[in-house]
């Protein structure tokens, strides 16, 4: 065995367990979000106000995504890893603060403008009209952007320190927060959704402070006073260094944030219940997603980046093949499922007696569900591939793609809206999301293929073909499995236990389609499964993902 593969071997089992620390703090963060929505579901509904809410939101989260979590983020680390290796810990601390300080007044001046801008906008615009009602919520969040990008630099500071920890931690800090105040604070307050919304945008400005004070005391641990510095800031060549890095990052990244923000707005725009039942099936949606697309993706990054810098296109064919069949595996059957129980599901979930989330709530949610729910194959693959141009140092092709499929998702968007009756054309903006993010696959899956050949594809394509099949019987087993119980437990358990019989006939009816496809793919898929078994069995052993045991290209 060669040296490079003996220090990989030795370093990759505490990069899988910090891997594993990040995956399972995602799961947490997931399952909050979705625990968030049930409790604005309670008080909310698909209410106009929510909508409002959803969309007032939806802007300090494009700047969290695009400086906080995303271009600037990802430029900012290897930057402040570099100079801790060569410079020491006090010069890496002046810059990560001159960094901090760079964006804390940038996006001071964007949101202070933000807030000055929406008084003459209230003005101009008709009293009755709708887009009034995100406005105020709007001037109060939008200072929780500048905190929350923050507090991603602070955690990519100590990520690099090797604290995952702390900072995989913090972003729960918002949903607990939330959560508190709509279960603890709101039922305590006059009934007046108005007053509560406001009372909740005030309480994410909190969370916001919560993020950066709760990673402080790790950072200080380990020698880096938190303050801003303004000396020197223009003249530091690695500040330079970390703008030009996130350029081409932060066009896709804004390209994708613009995408969702259109999508929010043009609902907003075909009916105000749109958004908030969008953000409810995009919630249930983005669970399994979260859970198994981005730990995918998170180990395949490094991977490809290792395959790369080796010129090894081969391997970076079986990973990407194996990493496709996989998610065909885990994928296909939640895709399939959510698909036939989109409405029990919704209804088990966010209605609660009392709650303002009622029938037509739940119908609408269902529509959008049922119309996201073939996107967890789709944005499935797009997580495999785009980490195979980033391994390749090519962030360019992913950011024509994006735009391509930011104006097909826009030219779809309208159209569903003009042409779909009521009720129905949110059903349309979810659906282009997806169709929009298979053509975007398939051609980065093109240009790929000319780049570093094509995998499998006859594996690929056959497993999928498998997968789909066992996925559509195991769904029509769960559709019949929870009809049955659906009319079989409210007899048995009477009147008032309305909640109880949901679980029992949702949770029989995918454990039923859980067994048949487990059966399904150990009869027809054993090679499949049981390489994805072994994957994750022995991945800590595994010199890289790929590299062993893999089957032949036929």
């Amino acid at each position: 065995m060669s040296a490079p593969e003996k220090s990989e071997r030795g370093h990759h089992a505490p990069v899988l367990r910090s891997v594993s620390v990040v995956s399972a703090m995602t799961a947490i963060s997931r399952l909050g979000g979705l625990v968030r929505e049930m409790a604005m579901a309670h008080f909310f509904g698909t209410s106009a106000l929510k909508s409002a809410f959803d969309i007032a939101f939806t802007l300090p989260n494009l700047f969290r995504r695009l400086f906080g979590e995303g271009a600037l983020s990802s430029a900012f680390v290897p930057v402040f890893s570099e100079t801790l290796e060569k410079e020491g810990r006090e010069q890496a601390r002046v810059f990560a603060m001159r960094v901090i300080s760079l964006l804390a007044l940038a996006l001071g001046v964007l949101t202070l403008g933000g807030i000055l801008l929406s008084y003459p906008l209230a003005r101009v615009l008709p009293p009755e009209s709708r887009w009034l009602l995100p406005l105020p919520m709007m001037r109060i969040m939008l200072p929780y952007a500048l905190l929350i990008c923050v507090a991603a630099l602070v955690a990519g500071m100590l990520n690099t320190l090797g604290k995952f920890a702390v900072s995989s931690f913090t972003p729960f800090l918002l949903n607990a927060i939330w959560i508190l105040t709509l279960v603890g604070i709101c039922p305590f307050l006059r009934d007046d959704p108005g007053f509560r919304v406001t009372v909740l945008s005030w309480m994410i400005l909190l969370a916001g402070l919560a993020q950066i004070a709760f990673q402080l005391p790790a950072l200080h641990r380990h020698g880096f006073r938190f303050g801003l510095c303004w000396s020197g800031i223009f003249g530091d060549p690695r500040l330079r260094r970390v703008l030009i890095l996130m350029g081409p990052a932060a066009l896709g990244m804004g390209l994708i944030q613009v995408n969702v923000c259109v999508d929010k707005l043009l609902a907003y725009w075909a009916d105000t219940a749109a958004p908030a039942a969008l953000e409810y099936a995009e919630r249930i949606v983005y669970l399994p997603l979260g859970m198994f697309g981005t730990a995918f993706m998170t180990v395949l990054l490094p991977t490809f980046s290792r395959q790369a810098s080796r010129g090894d296109h081969h391997a970076m064919r079986q990973t990407l093949e194996r990493a496709m069949r996989n998610m065909m595996l885990i994928m296909a059957p939640c895709s399939a499922g959510l698909l036939v129980l989109a409405l029990p599901c919704i209804e088990m979930i966010y209605r609660t007696k009392g709650g303002a989330f009622d029938p037509e709530s739940a119908v609408l949610s269902a529509r959008a569900l049922a119309a996201y729910a073939p996107g967890l194959l789709v944005f499935s693959f797009h997580k495999a591939l785009v980490p195979a141009f980033y391994g390749l140092q090519d962030l360019k092709t992913p950011l024509r793609v994006s735009l391509f499929g930011l104006l097909l998702n826009v030219t779809l968007n309208v159209t569903s809206v003009i042409l779909l009756p009521h009720g129905w054309k949110h059903t349309g903006i979810a659906a282009s999301t997806v169709l929009t993010s298979a053509v975007n696959g398939l051609t980065l899956a093109v240009i790929l293929r000319r780049r570093i050949g094509a995998p499998c594809a006859g594996g690929v394509l056959k497993t999928l073909a498998k997968a789909a099949a066992a996925a559509a019987l195991a769904a029509v087993i769960a559709y019949a499995t929870h009809t049955m119980l659906g009319r079989i437990l409210p007899a048995l358990a009477g009147e008032g236990a309305g909640k109880l019989t949901q679980v029992c006939a949702v949770s029989g009816a995918v454990l039923a389609a859980a067994l048949a496809y487990g059966a399904l793919a150990l009869a027809f898929m054993r090679g499949e499964l049981m390489e994805m078994i072994n994957e994750f069995r022995h991945r800590r052993d595994a010199g890289s993902a790929g590299s062993a045991g893999l089957p032949p290209c036929n």
